[in-house]
């Protein structure tokens, strides 16, 4: 079986390196991937090259899946799925994971995605939803409570800012609806409450009507150490989360996933694909934040490498609606994930730095983001530029692992956060 994944950062590398290990693949490709996506085939797992198709050019993606008969096209990134890739794969008959462009609403609108929520009765903040700044700026004058103010729109998990006072949140207002701090994306605005409670993101595997719900995982979006500086795509990440029950896990599959699955399909739109729930652990029980229509980065990072299921047969139940015929077997290994950023991100940051020490790391994964290749070098090319995943026997192990092998990776001004897992 010949796999394309698209996409080109940790996570597709992530889903690449799963796959290949898969009895029934014998190829993988990935467009546009990384510097990390390209191995020839050893000791049964599968070669992977490289394909210069960009994520969001939907009509090379689709001609070149045709032309080269692929048998599985999984959708990394949010926004070829809400631009529509599954749909115009599956018009000429290419199997493709990921939800449809009016499934993938749950995250590409985050209007769509609250007005969901309380239609199906699903736990979440209260909150309002504004295209006029002016609106948004009186219903903040109503309120008596702190809030997060969100781009409606996809801004690569960066359209949200966590308010401390009405001043932030009216900054926020501003740097969102008039000064376009996120472009287009925010347009519109959600402005809501802001919860108090650990995160936990909960990720299940969807065929339009049933589902089997990943471990739990944790990442660290703010930059720096203490869950200090602006909010980024994600820092790091861990698996197993220690303050999340197995009975909790059974509610939040219950009141959070499986009604938007069974909700979607009562409107005629069938969700296949991952759904990602990100929540807020209160007092109160676990509380919605978002929805996400595809495998998180960087959680995929430490929830792959404890799947001991065939990915690729997994990801096919989904398309055929036959999820509920497979056993999902996990490690009981912990494993955590280190991001390695460029000096600078989440704001602007250099590219082209060489990286050197990859060869050395023998006792954790390397999962490439913003990486290439020039002149037989690998260097960097975005914010977030490797993930170092490591296993263990228990979560300090793991983070013991990554973090004794991230040291051997140097380029200039890299950047980490020491205290994953920590906090």
């Amino acid at each position: 079986m010949k796999v394309l994944v698209v996409g080109g950062g940790g996570r597709e590398h992530t889903l690449a390196w799963a796959l290949a290990r898969s009895t029934d693949v014998t190829q993988v490709l990935v467009a546009p991937g990384n510097a990390g996506t390209q191995w020839t085939a050893d000791d049964g797992i599968a070669p992977c090259e490289n394909v210069a198709i960009g994520a969001e050019d939907l009509d090379a993606q689709v001609k070149f899946a045709v032309e080269q008969a692929i048998d599985l096209v999984v959708v990394g990134p949010e926004v070829p799925l809400a631009m529509g890739l599954v749909d115009a794969l599956q018009s000429v008959d290419v199997p493709a994971f990921g939800p449809s462009k009016s499934a993938a609403q749950v995250e590409a609108s985050k209007a769509f995605s609250k007005q969901l929520m309380q239609a199906l009765g699903i736990p979440t903040a209260r909150y309002g939803a504004f295209t006029a700044y002016e609106d948004g700026k009186a219903y903040l004058d109503t309120l008596d409570y702190n809030v997060v103010v969100k781009a409606d729109g996809l801004a690569a998990g960066k359209g949200v800012i966590v308010c401390e006072n009405k001043t932030d949140a009216q900054n926020a207002l501003k740097d969102i609806m008039l000064d376009k701090a996120f472009g287009q994306a925010g347009s519109k605005v959600i402005i809501e409450e802001r919860l108090e409670g650990p995160e936990v993101s909960v990720m299940a595997f969807c065929d339009g009507e049933n589902i089997a719900v990943m471990p739990p995982a944790r990442d660290h979006k703010r930059a720096l150490d203490n869950d200090k500086g602006l909010n980024t795509g994600g820092m790091g990440a861990f698996s197993p989360v220690p303050d999340v029950s197995a009975e909790q896990i059974d509610e939040i599959a219950h009141t959070v996933i499986q009604p938007i699955v069974d909700g979607m399909k009562a409107r005629g739109i069938p969700y296949k694909g991952v759904l990602y729930a990100g929540l807020m652990l209160t007092e109160s029980g676990p509380r919605t934040l978002e929805y996400n229509c595809r495998f998180g980065d960087p959680e995929t990072q430490v929830i792959l490498p404890r799947l001991q299921t065939d990915l690729a047969r997994i990801l096919l139940a989904c398309i055929d609606g036959t999820l509920d015929q497979l056993g999902l077997k996990w490690a009981d290994d912990a494993c955590a994930t280190v991001v390695l950023t460029s000096p600078g991100y989440p704001e602007s940051y250099p590219k082209g730095l060489l990286i050197s020490g990859l060869d050395h790391v023998n006792e954790a994964l390397v999962f490439h983001a913003g990486t290439a290749h020039k002149d037989g070098q690998t260097v960097t090319s975005g914010g977030r530029v490797i993930s170092v995943s490591a296993l263990g026997a228990s979560m300090d192990n793991a983070l013991e692992s990554a973090y004794r092998e991230l040291q051997h990776i140097h380029f200039d001004g890299v950047h980490y956060r020491t205290d994953i897992g920590r906090t």
